[in-house]
């Protein structure tokens, strides 16, 4: 894919922020030492966690040239790097691994997890958020429209950019074999949208791209017609003119052990 467009990802920020906070809120550290954003992007999780442990060394890693510009320019306490979370190791065990919406585009959770585990101090946290969302409409619509020609020969790997998320079981399997204590939730936030356009402006920055990015000028605006056509007739307007953006999201803390 393409780099990351920080303005783009930004616009709806405060939606964004609401699982950034309920994660943060269940890390049961009081003073860890070393800190890990994985995927911090723009900085958006990396300021939450410099202000709550204001004394912490946070690191925060990402493969956006252009996210980490901006986070660095946002966030001055903390040190960003580039680097890939599939392979990144760290120099030494950390207290606390936080992900907020990244591990989702990283395939092999039922390895990664373990790896990431084995990265923590005894006592260390890994927390993790990731969207819980291909089975909603807006998801869908995408790989219902990929699948029609003339997209469809240009968007055979589109579908399976994302990584599968385990089952609660697999998950819970997957990290309890060095965990003292694994807790795993979801929860589906309903974001009141302008209007169903506002649904399709929020996806590109993120779940369009492996859609949108291989395609030509023309062929893209093809097909943002028809999905946005298809978003449209997805999610009626409420009494209020608004439309209500269902967007589930899958969490989990695990402490080693």
């Amino acid at each position: 894919m393409s780099d990351w467009n920080p303005a783009l990802y930004a616009r709806f920020a405060d939606e964004r922020a609401r699982p950034i906070a309920d994660l943060l809120a269940r890390v049961p550290l009081d003073t860890p030492r070393t800190i890990v954003d994985l995927g911090c992007g723009a900085g958006a999780s990396t300021a939450p966690l410099i202000e709550r442990w204001p004394e912490a060394d946070v690191l925060g890693l990402d493969t956006s040239p252009a996210m980490l510009e901006k986070a660095r320019a946002a966030v001055p306490a903390a040190r960003f790097a580039l680097a890939d979370v599939a392979t990144w190791t760290p120099d030494a065990p950390v207290d606390l691994l936080f992900s907020n919406a990244t591990l989702h585009w990283i395939p092999d959770h039922a390895a990664l997890l373990p790896r990431l585990m084995g990265h923590l101090a005894p006592g260390g946290v890994l927390a993790v958020q990731v969207p819980d969302n291909l089975d909603e409409p807006s998801h869908a619509l995408m790989r219902a429209v990929a699948a029609e020609p003339p997209f469809a020969e240009r968007l055979t790997e589109a579908a399976s950019a994302r990584a599968d998320l385990l089952s609660f079981e697999a998950l819970h399997d997957a990290l309890a074999p060095t965990a003292a204590r694994v807790e795993i939730w979801r929860t589906t936030y309903v974001h009141p949208l302008e209007g169903p356009e506002k649904i399709v402006e929020m996806v590109a920055s993120t779940g369009l791209k492996p859609f949108t990015d291989p395609l030509d000028a023309n062929l893209r605006a093809e097909f943002l017609a028809r999905y946005g056509a298809r978003v449209a007739a997805a999610y009626p307007r409420t009494a209020s003119g608004a439309v209500l953006f269902r967007f589930p999201r899958l969490f989990f803390v695990a402490v080693e052990a």
